[in-house]
């Protein structure tokens, strides 16, 4: 198995898109509702984060095998390292972007990576998963839903993971929604971070205040204690001096 990248222009990409697009819808008519969707699972939500995403393929198309698994990437990441798999070869298809952008790092972007393809000679079985793990940086955009549309292709027939929900409408509710996750606020940037200390915070100010002057002066009373006792024994020592001195 070996790592294959084909450079597109924009034209055919979204031709061939809508093409199986259209070609999926059918195949779906025919199929009927799956019992189990395709889905995506991040490591993280955090936007502008690193994330490895897990896509899931819990079965073939209507009892046929799986023989390859299209995933198109949102237009809103723009660099997708592929996971190498044992039983699948794998190519990273990109298109060129209608304007340049700046990365993080500075340089100047002109195409993107827009599409992860795994295929395999040995077919998925219909009653068998699999799962393929994509490596990205989430854009910085909370609250924005990420949207994964697959196609999933079998021996016979396929089946177009395609489906985006309407506004207020459930997702659970389509027979074939793509795969799809919101991105949530990054740890240690929420609201009211930087405002007064609650009261909970000054309690607990408090308590170390109150703490550490308990401390101080339970560390005064073995020391005052010490010291009256080694008094004692040299008084006692004294005494006894005095009591076996001859006469």
């Amino acid at each position: 198995m070996h790592l294959r990248t084909m450079h597109l222009r924009p034209m055919p990409v979204r031709s061939m898109l809508a093409a199986t697009a259209v070609a999926g819808l059918a195949a779906v008519a025919l199929a009927g509702p799956a019992a189990a969707h395709v889905t995506v699972d991040p490591t993280t939500t955090d936007a502008n984060s690193y994330a490895v995403l897990t896509v899931s393929v819990p079965h073939g198309c209507d009892g046929s095998a799986t023989t390859e698994v299209a995933i198109r990437i949102p237009e809103q990441i723009t660099s997708v390292t592929a996971t190498r798999h044992p039983l699948w070869d794998v190519r990273v298809e990109t298109e060129t972007l209608d304007e340049p952008i700046t990365d993080a790092h500075g340089n100047t972007v002109t195409e993107r990576d827009a599409m992860v393809v795994y295929r395999t000679d040995s077919p998925l079985p219909d009653g068998q998963r699999d799962a393929f793990e994509l490596s990205v940086r989430l854009p910085d955009a909370a609250d924005d839903t990420l949207v994964f549309p697959t196609v999933q292709t079998c021996e016979r027939g396929e089946a177009a993971w395609i489906q985006v929900p309407a506004d207020g409408q459930d997702a659970h509710d389509l027979d074939y929604p793509a795969p799809s996750f919101v991105l949530t606020e990054a740890a240690g940037h929420g609201h009211g971070d930087d405002g007064p200390a609650t009261d909970e915070h000054a309690t607990d100010e408090q308590g170390t205040d109150e703490a550490s002057a308990a401390v101080t002066t339970g560390g005064a009373l073995p020391w005052l204690g010490l010291g009256a006792g080694l008094l004692g024994m040299i008084a006692g020592g004294a005494a006894l001096l005095r009591v076996r001195r001859p006469s």
